[in-house]
Formats: structure tokens, sequence, C-alpha cells
């Protein structure tokens, strides 16, 4: 506890940082909290609530989001840590059309990859960086790469199913 807590009641306030990063292809400029988890930042300040909170310890992955095109859990990561990058949320993905939806959504729709949806937009993003590739991927490779993603409501294997069959006709049926 600090002396203002004990003091005031209310905790110090947080030093302020101005940053500039792009979010889903605008650029965003403003001051956060320096101690604001990007999560917080993204569904608070940014009223992007498709980034779920499941933990908040880094456990779920339903918080995934791309910084720099890369799946991070945006509950690790610190609101002025992205400063001068790329973060993409789950509102950025989408089908051809305004209203389709993305080739990973549509594929887990139909092989029924999806109950709740909680854990969704964090297997999504998780899903887009795991078939950023050019070969098909096997049913072991897609389950180490969902590893850090829970799913409360399925058995996962529809998922995987999903994930396997878009990556082979994505890449042509190799492997």
């Amino acid at each position: 506890m600090t002396h203002d807590t004990i003091r005031t009641g209310r905790p110090a306030a947080a030093q302020r940082s101005a940053i500039s990063y792009t979010l889903n292809g605008e650029p965003v400029s403003c001051e956060v909290d320096a101690r604001t988890l990007l999560v917080h930042h993204l569904r608070e300040e940014r009223n992007l609530t498709g980034t779920h909170i499941g933990c908040d310890t880094s456990q779920c992955g339903a918080c995934a989001v791309h910084l720099d095109g890369r799946a991070v859990k945006s509950c690790t990561v610190l609101a002025v840590q992205v400063d001068g990058r790329e973060v993409t949320t789950i509102e950025a993905v989408r089908g051809q059309g305004p209203d389709d939806l993305h080739p990973v959504q549509e594929a887990l729709q139909s092989k029924h990859g999806l109950q709740c949806g909680f854990c969704t937009p964090g297997m999504v993003m998780t899903a887009l960086e795991l078939l950023d590739t050019d070969q098909a991927l096997t049913p072991e490779q897609v389950q180490h790469g969902l590893v850090g993603n829970i799913c409360r409501c399925t058995g996962y294997q529809n998922i995987v199913d999903a994930l396997v069959e878009l990556s082979a006709s994505e890449s042509g049926g190799t492997r």
C-alpha cells in the first residue's frame, strides 16, 4: 500500500504515457496509464470488446490479438508496449465483404468447432498465425499450436478438424 493510498483511500495516480500505434489498420494516438494492460486498453478505452478477458493470468488465450503479425495474449502486454507497433484484433478479421466471415471463422462454424463462443476470438487469432504457412498442417501441429488456448465447451476435436481441413484446402492438399 502506498502512502497516497493510506492518506486518501485511493491509489496514487498512475504515470500516463503518450503512445502511437496502428490498430486494425488505423493510426491511433492516445495517453494510457503506464500499468494498463493491452486487453483493458482495447476493451475499455478503444471499445473493442471482441477481445475477451478469461483469466487475466495468461492461461486461457481468450485475449489473443496480433502484435506485429504474431499472436500474443493481450493480458501479458502493457498498452505502453505497443507504441510504434501494429495491433490487430478480432474486429478486423472478416471475409471479402463487410458482413462475410473469414475462412477460419467459416471453417470453425462448418465443423461445429464453436459452442458458447467465449474462446472463439482468441482461438481465431491464434489459428490465423498458425495457418500462416504454405503447407497443410497435421492434427498434431494444430494441437501444439493451440496449446495456449483453452476451450471449456468443446473437446477440441472439431476445432482441430476444421483447421486441418482449412490448411489442406489453402495449401492445395500438400502433405
